[in-house]
């Protein structure tokens, strides 16, 4: 595949990162009184796929406005495959993938892929879009009559077509099915091998942390927290220790009181603890009660997201 900045022109992204695909400086973004956005500094190399996460009102949906040139920070600075955010747009470099609207429900999934084709001077083809998308089986059905799912990948189709060397994706699985996921994101890594950097907020951390090659958390404004899936677990201290006891809720309070338990959650007849001393934890649990089944793991994603942010509601991670 050529790349989008090759297809127009341009030197190409230098793969080693001397010319990022995203990079913030400084950044900030005001709203009168209220500080959106608090001195970002962020680089994003060609070929990375970014996870970028946070609860609502954080500051990510303000960011990703400004890297797409919808608005333009209160001071810093910000490129775009090293051009102003809007003109990288312009030359059809940057495409994004919403999570509602921009679609015609009277018209076939074809038929959408090649009128949106037309306001562009230099397109790649309906047929190939609707293949990378996976959806070339469903070419002359009507959009009203494809699922969520099917909708949300036609319009990847059409962020396809001006071949972007950067892929902005809001939600971009939400209403597909897990073999629809899976072949989604096996798109996606395939274009990243190919050069193409992909930012996309998503509220499954489970998918975040599969198939990101770096998650980056934000809160109140300000990253919080930068790398790997693994890098960002280590972050939350401590391991969860579930057991299955046979009156779990009479246990909650003589676990709480253990040195060094965070906390005491019952679901059913199983008991989590989520601790910094597991030892201590898993010998009361051995020679006080009569628990079984225990098992004690290092905590994920989901733990680290509400460690670093201070957040308890993780469906809005996206938001």
């Amino acid at each position: 595949m050529t790349s989008a900045t090759e297809h127009l022109g341009l030197a190409p992204v230098d793969p080693a990162g001397a010319r990022p695909a995203v990079s913030l400086t400084g950044v900030t973004k005001d709203f009168g009184n209220v500080h959106a956005v608090r001195g970002i500094e962020l680089s994003i190399q060609p070929g990375e796929v970014v996870a970028f996460l946070g609860p609502n009102g954080a500051g990510k949906t303000t960011t990703i406005d400004m890297i797409l040139g919808l608005s333009t920070p209160t001071s810093g600075s910000l490129s775009v495959l090293g051009l102003e955010p809007r003109e990288a747009i312009a030359r059809g470099l940057v495409a994004a993938v919403m999570q509602t609207g921009g679609l015609l429900k009277d018209l076939t999934v074809k038929e959408t892929v090649e009128y949106t084709a037309s306001l562009f001077a230099d397109t790649r083809t309906a047929d190939d879009v609707l293949a990378d998308a996976g959806i070339s089986g469903i070419a002359d059905r009507l959009v009203a009559r494809c699922s969520g799912g099917e909708q949300q990948r036609l319009r990847f189709a059409m962020a396809l077509l001006s071949d972007p060397a950067l892929l902005l994706l809001d939600e971009p699985t939400t209403g597909m099915d897990v073999e629809g996921r899976r072949s989604f994101w096996s798109s996606i890594r395939s274009d990243a091998q190919k050069g193409r950097t992909v930012l996309f907020a998503t509220h499954y951390l489970e998918e975040a942390d599969q198939y990101a090659d770096r998650i980056i958390l934000i809160s109140q404004g300000k990253i919080v927290a930068d790398g790997s899936g693994s890098e960002i677990k280590s972050l939350a201290s401590g391991r969860t220790v579930r057991a299955t006891l046979d009156n779990a809720e009479t246990a909650t309070t003589a676990l709480a009181g253990i040195a060094g338990v965070d906390s005491v959650e019952v679901r059913g007849d199983s008991v989590y603890v989520h601790t910094k001393d597991s030892d201590a934890v898993a010998r009361y649990l051995l020679t006080q009660t009569s628990a079984r089944d225990i098992e004690i793991a290092a905590k994920g994603l989901e733990e680290a997201f509400l460690s670093l942010t201070g957040d308890h509601d993780t469906q809005g991670a996206g938001q």
